[in-house]
């Protein structure tokens, strides 16, 4: 019997677009907030990293408090919506603060309106939106199907965001001028689009109700546990161990990602071709998320999708690897190798 259908076309779009506003803050933050703080305001990058590491700490723990919160809240709007929109106003006013930092302030006042900022941003209005953003695709559709789509549909958003966010920041910040106040304009811009596109998402989808999201569900008895006893079947958990490392995997390739202007800028000598390599990355995303609905039907799951995945991934990297330290070392054969010729005496 074929699933019912609880969406169109353009309600899988409309939450998709969802990402851009995401990905508007994600991006710019992950890609150029540490060369904005160290290049333009004057930071040291070893205090910044630590305070953004300390604030990641709040970041664990409002996580669970904001799942809570949208599980207990009911309104017209549904549960996770209003998290969604309202959050991102909130978004919006922090990503410009974090680029706002006077040159003139005091350097303690400096980390200080930095760390708060971000504090904000990443562990207080950007995780109430996230986290109410991923709840959705539970209460809008029962459908497995149209599920794994919206999932699909999301993260080409995501990474398309990303792609244009790391292609034209450097020109566009070059063409203000360059400085704090272009960097502050740049951050108001893409603020501005990230709330247009994250209330259209917001409008694009409707959530079910309490009764239709729990019909055809059997009835369990609701358990209980206290905060210390769901840590202790957490960590016993070995599905539960195996995302934390998965997830930490995905935050250090993204930490690296962040480094990618300062490799660009100082090795290469052209920050410019910070936008090459983020086509080069994001396209085979995109073009690999257009088929994932059709491997994810053909594989029968999620499950021998992802470890292909992964098995590909892994592999990828490690070649690349391995054909970056061969060149970097025949490069310097080379080299010494031109250099003895050099200086040997010739013959003649």
């Amino acid at each position: 019997m074929e699933e019912r259908k609880y969406m169109k076309w353009y309600n899988k779009v409309g939450y998709g677009s969802g990402d851009i506003a995401g990905n508007v803050v994600y991006a710019l933050l992950a890609s150029f907030v540490m060369i904005f703080l160290t290049d333009t305001i004057g930071l040291n990058a070893g205090v910044v990293g630590t305070l953004i590491a300390v604030s990641k700490i709040f970041d664990g723990i409002s996580d669970v408090f904001f799942g809570a919160m949208i599980d207990k809240t009911k309104s017209k709007m549904g549960k996770a919506r209003p998290w969604m929109l309202y959050g991102y106003f909130g978004c919006a006013i922090c990503l410009v603060a974090i680029f706002c930092i006077p040159t003139d302030m005091g350097q303690t006042a400096q980390y200080a309106w930095f760390f708060i900022a971000y504090t904000l941003l990443n562990a207080g209005f950007y995780t109430a939106n996230n986290i109410a953003y991923s709840a959705l695709t539970a209460l809008i559709t029962k459908n497995n199907s149209e599920r794994v789509q919206m999932g699909s549909m999301r993260f080409m958003f995501a990474f398309g965001t990303s792609m244009l966010i790391q292609a034209i920041t450097v020109g566009f910040v070059a063409k203000l001028g360059g400085g704090a106040a272009a960097w502050r304009t740049v951050a108001i811009i893409y603020a501005i689009i990230g709330v247009i596109s994250n209330t259209l998402s917001v409008m694009s989808v409707k959530e079910l109700s309490e009764e239709e999201l729990a019909e055809g569900k059997t009835e369990e008895k609701e358990e209980k546990y206290s905060l210390i006893d769901a840590f202790k079947i957490l960590v016993h958990n070995k599905y539960f161990l195996m995302i934390c490392g998965a997830y930490l995997l995905m935050q250090l390739y993204s930490a690296t990602l962040g480094m990618g202007i300062y490799f660009m800028k100082y090795v290469l000598g052209d920050e410019g071709l910070f936008g090459t390599f983020s086509w080069a990355i994001n396209i085979p995303m995109i073009l690999g998320l257009l088929i994932t609905p059709i491997l994810v039907s053909k594989l029968n799951g999620m499950y021998k999708l992802n470890l292909a995945g992964y098995t590909i991934g892994t592999a990828g990297r490690f070649w690349c690897s391995y054909c970056w330290i061969y060149g970097k070392y025949s490069s310097y054969a080379c080299i010494y190798s031109n250099c003895s010729n050099r200086n040997e005496p010739t013959s003649g």
